[in-house]
C-alpha cells in the first residue's frame, strides 16, 4: 500500500477511533473518512449508559474462568483479557501524556473489583479460582475472604440483612477501573479531526460497499440533506457494533458467508438515592444464570459518568430485532439469507436454554427484577430505584461443519482474501480490549509495514510492552501497571 493511502472507518465508536489513532501514528499521510450514521460520535455501545463501563481485566467476572468437570478452572483467558486491558491503558496513557487527548473529567477512575459468591459449591469455585490466578503477577494483589466481617467493612450495603450463617466468598482487587468508553472515544475523535487528511462524517448512513480494481468503493447518503456521497478507499474498516454483521452482507466476500447475528438487549436498575449511592463503592460481580450469554453476568456497580457518581444493578436481558438500541426492526429478518439461514436454526436448536433464559428475563414484571437485586442488597428499597434501558448486543452465530451453526461470544475478525477489508463481530470484552483487537486487524491486513522498523519504534512508543509478555513477565507487568497508574492518576 502506498505512503498515502485512502482509509475509510465505518461507525464513529471506541473501536473505528483507536484504529484511526493507531493508524495516523503510524501513517500520518493516511487519508481517512469515518462514517457514522447519528449524528454525534461514540452514541452507540461506546455510550457510557449503554455498557457497564467495567474496564474488563478478568479481576471479577467470573464467566472468563470456566470451571472444568475435574473441578480445575481454566484462567487461560483471564489471563489474555487482561493482558489486553493493561495493552489499553498503557496506549490510554500515551495519549494522555503526550496532550493527543483530554476530557473535562477522568474518562477512567479507581474503582475495586470483587467477585461475590454464595453457597457452598460456588465458594469452593471462588477459591479455586483465587489459587490459580494469584499465582500470576497480573493477579498478585487479589485477595480472598469469607470472613463475614470482613466482607461488611469492604461492601456494608451487600451485608446488611445477612445471616452470619450464609456461606459466601469474595475476592477482591484493589486495582479495578470504571471506564466511560463514550468519553475516551470523543476524545480520540477529537484528535483525529485536528490531524491532516481526517474527515469525520456524522449522520452519513453506508448504502454500499463494492469492491473495485484498487480497493473499495462507498456509497453513503447524507441523512441531513439526502444527498449521496461516493468515495473509493483502498482499505475498509467496519466497526459499526451491532450494525457491522448487516454492512459486512453488503461487501458479498466469501468470508462473510455463513454469519448471521442474534440480538440481546439490555436493562438496568439505577438507583436514585444519594444516600444509598454513596454507601457503595465497589463493582461487584457475580454467576451468570444456567444458559444466559456473558453479558448477563449479573453485577452492583459503582459508575462515575462525567464526574457524577451512580449506581446500577443488572443486566437484565431482553429481546428486539434490532442491531441496535437506534437501529431498525427489520434488522433481525433482513440480515436472514441463504448463506446463514441454516447456521441461525443449528445454532438455535442447540441452544434452548438460552432462548428459555430470554424468554424469562423479558416476561419478567418490575417486582420480579428487584427480587434478583436483593439477592444482592437485601435491604434494597423498590422506591430507591428504575429501569433504565442500555445497548444492545448482537452474539455473532457461526456457521460450524458438524454442528451447522454455533453461537460464538466474544469478539471476532471478518477480513477478505486480499486484506483490503476488515470486519468487527461480536460484543463482550469489546472496548476494554479495543487497542489489541485494533492490534490484530493491523498485523492481518498490514503485516509487511507491522514488521519494519519504523512501525515496530512506534508501537514501542505508544505500547511499550508491545512484543512482551506481561502474563510470563510479572515484573514487566508490574512496572508497567505502576507507570500506567501514575498518568491515569488512578490510586
Amino acid at each position: 500500500m502506498k505512503q498515502s493511502p485512502r482509509i475509510s472507518l465505518i461507525g464513529a465508536g471506541i473501536m473505528s477511533a483507536t484504529l484511526g489513532v493507531l493508524i495516523k501514528k503510524l501513517m500520518p499521510n493516511a487519508q481517512l473518512t469515518i462514517y457514522e450514521r447519528l449524528d454525534r460520535v461514540g452514541a452507540e455501545s461506546s455510550n457510557a449508559w449503554n455498557n457497564a463501563g467495567t474496564g474488563h481485566s478478568a479481576f471479577c467476572e467470573l464467566n472468563y474462568t470456566p470451571q472444568r468437570e475435574n473441578g480445575e478452572v481454566d484462567i487461560s483467558k483471564a489471563l489474555h483479557i487482561s493482558e489486553a486491558f493493561e495493552i489499553s491503558k498503557q496506549f490510554w496513557a500515551h495519549l494522555l501524556a503526550e496532550g493527543s487527548i483530554e476530557t473535562q473529567s477522568p474518562f477512567i477512575n479507581d474503582i475495586d473489583h470483587m467477585s461475590f459468591v454464595w453457597g457452598e459449591k460456588n465458594k469452593q469455585f471462588l477459591e479455586a479460582r483465587f489459587r490459580s490466578m494469584s499465582r500470576y503477577g497480573m493477579f498478585k494483589d487479589m485477595v480472598y475472604t469469607d470472613d463475614f466481617d470482613q466482607i461488611k467493612e469492604w461492601i456494608p450495603l451487600m451485608m446488611e440483612g445477612r445471616s452470619r450463617d450464609e456461606v459466601i466468598g469474595v475476592t477482591r482487587m484493589e486495582i479495578g477501573t470504571d471506564v466511560n468508553f463514550g468519553a475516551i472515544t470523543r476524545s480520540m475523535i477529537r484528535f483525529l479531526e485536528r490531524c491532516d487528511g481526517v474527515e469525520v462524517l456524522l449522520a452519513h448512513e453506508v448504502e454500499s460497499i463494492k469492491e473495485i480494481d484498487n480497493g473499495w468503493l462507498i456509497e453513503a447518503k447524507d441523512l441531513a440533506t439526502n444527498q449521496d456521497k461516493t468515495l473509493a478507499s483502498e482499505f475498509v474498516f467496519i466497526g459499526a457494533g451491532g450494525g457491522a454483521l448487516p454492512l459486512l452482507e453488503k461487501t458479498d466476500i466469501p468470508e462473510a458467508r455463513g454469519y448471521g447475528g442474534f440480538p440481546v438487549s439490555g436493562q438496568f436498575l439505577k438507583c436514585n438515592n444519594p444516600a444509598v449511592i454513596s454507601r457503595h463503592e465497589a463493582k461487584v460481580y457475580g454467576k451468570a444464570a444456567q444458559g444466559s450469554p456473558p453479558m448477563s453476568v449479573p453485577h452492583l456497580d459503582t459508575r462515575m459518568l462525567d464526574g457524577e457518581r451512580s449506581l446500577l444493578f443488572g443486566p437484565y436481558a431482553g429481546f428486539s430485532t434490532k442491531f441496535l438500541k437506534n437501529g431498525s426492526y427489520l434488522d433481525l429478518p433482513l440480515s436472514i439469507e441463504v448463506h446463514n439461514v441454516w447456521p441461525i436454526l443449528s445454532a438455535g436448536i442447540h441452544n434452548i436454554g438460552l432462548t428459555k433464559y430470554l424468554i424469562t428475563q423479558v416476561m419478567q414484571s418490575m417486582e420480579d427484577r428487584f427480587e434478583f437485586l436483593r439477592t444482592f442488597y437485601p435491604e434494597a428499597d423498590i422506591k430507591d430505584w428504575e429501569l433504565i434501558t442500555a445497548g444492545q448486543r448482537v452474539q455473532i452465530i457461526k456457521k460450524d461443519e458438524e454442528e451447522g451453526g454455533v453461537l460464538k461470544f466474544g469478539t471476532e475478525i471478518v477480513t477478505n482474501a486480499s486484506k483490503t477489508l476488515a470486519a468487527l463481530l461480536g460484543a463482550s470484552p469489546g472496548a476494554s480490549t479495543a487497542v489489541s483487537i485494533m492490534l490484530d486487524v493491523l498485523n492481518q491486513c498490514f503485516p509487511d509495514q507491522m514488521k519494519t522498523n519504523d512501525w515496530q519504534t512506534t508501537l514501542t512508543k505508544m505500547i511499550p510492552s508491545y512484543g512482551q509478555s506481561l502474563i510470563h513477565d510479572a515484573d514487566l507487568c508490574l512496572s508497567i501497571r505502576d507507570k500506567t497508574t501514575n498518568i491515569l492518576k488512578l490510586d
